[in-house]
């Protein structure tokens, strides 16, 4: 609780702006440049303030919506296109001044703070110079999934805001309730201001591929359809708000029946119109500027210059690599013919290693997850001086989306730990999940991954918490799964170490299949086919892996290009110290750093060396 309490102190009494953003002010007032450290931690307390204000998804997520942020409980970003347009000149302006800012007055901690958020806005300028798609750089809830279609499978109000609603906003007093409720008229005004976006983007020439949205609307009509008494949004408030009176199940479905349905109509009619238009084209070059909007999309997601081609090369150079590891450990289950992806889809197949395809079945990949966590945590006082709680609860993706969501992914929890960080898994077919794939699937979405590492950006300033970069992120949750090999969770489990092979060898292939599909003109069956050929993946997991690449072009490429860099860093530092090396403290200061571009995350490990030397 003291933790919060200094924070809230700093950021509420360190802005001007807060008191009239939180009245619910529109625009952005201008901050000027600050001189020294103190008056630039000033600034930066007030640009989390104003991100607040912009996503306030953020605030609840984070445990931040009470006291004088209260009021963004009710509230939802602006997906209009006024609201696009709102957030664009707002970054603009806090770039500008940012960029003002002498750095050369600053202490380390704080110049180290400018340079990442003044990056994050950066890209987030270049982002918002296309006039299509969502730019959410700025936004930590969503910021790994900047896109160029407003909505799509994994992207939009619909895939976001239910869930939201149900995992992160608590329930606990009526006024919990009521912003709730006000909340479900946002998500109506939400889906409203995409489908006018939609229709914008259209009138560009920007329509999703027709395969995504055919899946879309594979996931919109039967939630649609369902009665909506039944619908999440209304059981959800409906059973947690019980104990509170006031008829809110009731009072739910009403928003629902009478705002949010309709305007799922009008959603779902927009992309009908889009459909009728689309074509089989799967890379963004078919855009207005394709290849620069690929280019700034790339960019964003690596934090690197490096071109598409370049990274299309050393994908292919990873794959060679890990392939040369894999071999042996796949001989000696008597896996000897074929090529390693081919092996390696043989070994999937076999029943022995696979889970029921039932409720029960789920059940069982749920609880063993639960046991590789209990098994890692006595582990990591051997990778850390510093050490988190990691708090954490794994859940299943929901139904209603499991279509078009990722195979794993992560939400951050409460500052206080009022509600976990949560892990969820796709289990619409447990074919995906053969049991040696499990382990290193939740060392990099749990433990000592993205969860784990979430939980030490609450000791930065606040807008550190609100800021995060895709290559700093899941270059981390893939060396996590390195940090429990190099603990030993794979002794005596060769194939589970075969699984974390795979895992890395998977994310190669995205380096390879992005770039095809984005740069080199791939198909959607060709990049189907190669990936799932090389890795020895199933087409089911491998053909909703290429749809997201589709929808979120460079995403995917961050996972690699952060790892190879946090491991070359290391070297780095273990040549430099020799004999004061110290791995623990290597990965603190990784860790302790928060989310960075890599060049910052650079700088850091520069300085590491250059104080251990001391």
């Amino acid at each position: 609780m003291e933790k919060l309490d200094r924070r809230e102190f700093m950021a509420v009494t360190g802005a001007a702006a807060t008191v009239q953003l939180l009245a619910g002010c529109a625009s952005v007032p201008a901050l000027r440049p600050p001189a020294g450290s103190a008056g630039t931690e000033s600034l930066l307390a007030g640009i989390a303030e104003q991100l607040l204000r912009e996503y306030p998804e953020n605030a609840t997520a984070l445990g931040l919506d009470t006291g004088a942020r209260a009021p963004l409980k009710s509230e939802l970003t602006d997906r209009s296109l006024e609201g696009r347009r709102q957030l664009a000149a707002a970054a603009a302006q806090r770039l500008a001044e940012l960029e003002a800012v002498d750095t050369s007055t600053l202490d380390p901690q704080s110049r180290i703070n400018v340079d990442v958020v003044r990056t994050a806005h950066e890209l987030a300028k270049e982002g918002f110079a296309f006039p299509f798609g969502d730019v959410v750089s700025l936004s930590a809830q969503w910021s790994y999934r900047n896109a160029p279609y407003v909505v799509a499978q994994n992207t939009g109000a619909f895939v976001e805001v239910p869930d939201f609603l149900d995992s992160n906003h608590k329930v606990e007093t009526a006024a919990d309730a009521d912003a709730y409720l006000a909340r479900l008229e946002a998500y109506a005004e939400a889906l409203d201001g995409e489908t006018a976006r939609l229709a914008h983007d259209a009138g560009l020439g920007v329509v999703a591929p027709a395969f995504l949205l055919d899946k879309t609307l594979g996931q919109m009509k039967p939630a649609r359809a369902q009665p909506i008494e039944q619908w999440t949004l209304v059981t959800s408030l409906a059973e947690r708000s019980k104990a509170i009176g006031g008829d809110y199940g009731r009072r739910a479905a009403q928003i629902v029946s009478d705002k949010v349905a309709p305007a799922m109509d009008r959603q779902i009619a927009e992309l009908e119109r889009h459909r009728a238009r689309a074509t089989q084209d799967a890379g963004v070059w078919k855009l207005p500027d394709g290849e620069a909007y690929y280019g700034w999309a790339l960019k964003a997601a690596t934090t690197s210059n490096m071109t598409p081609d370049e990274v299309h090369q050393l994908g292919l150079e990873q794959l060679r690599e890990l392939s040369a590891e894999m071999d042996p450990l796949l001989r000696a289950q008597g896996l000897t013919q074929g090529t390693v992806g081919e092996r390696m889809t043989a070994l999937g197949k076999d029943p022995k290693h696979l889970f029921p395809n039932t409720d029960a079945g789920r059940k069982q990949i749920l609880d063993y997850i639960d046991g590789r966590i209990a098994d890692i945590r006595p582990r990591l006082p051997r990778a850390f001086h510093t050490l988190v709680e990691g708090r954490l609860v794994v859940k299943r993706v929901p139904p209603a989306i499991e279509e078009g969501a990722p195979g794993g992914y992560a939400a951050a929890g409460t500052m206080d730990g009022s509600v976990p960080g949560q892990y969820y898994i796709n289990l619409r077919d447990t074919a995906m999940w053969p049991r040696y794939a499990l382990p290193t699937l939740t060392y990099h979405e749990g433990i000592p991954g993205h969860i784990w590492q979430g939980e030490y950006t609450y000791d930065l300033p606040l807008v550190r918490s609100l800021l995060a970069f895709n290559a700093y992120s899941e270059g981390w949750a893939l060396y996590a799964e390195q940090l429990a090999d190099e603990l030993g969770v794979y002794e005596g489990d060769p194939l589970g170490r075969l699984g974390y092979l795979q895992s890395m060898s998977f994310r190669a292939c995205r380096l390879v299949v992005d770039t095809g599909l984005h740069a080199k003109r791939w198909t959607r069956d060709q990049a189907i086919q190669w990936f799932a050929t090389t890795n020895g993946s199933t087409v089911e997991e491998v053909q909703g892996e290429v749809d997201r690449y589709c929808a979120w072009p460079g995403q995917a490429c961050g996972y690699k290009m952060g790892h190879i860099e946090i491991n070359r860093l290391r070297d780095r530092a273990q040549t430099a110290l020799g004999a004061r090396y110290d791995y623990r403290a290597f990965n603190d200061a990784v860790v302790k750093t928060g989310g960075v571009p890599m060049t910052v995350l650079e700088r850091e490990i520069d300085a590491h060396i250059a104080e251990r030397k001391a």
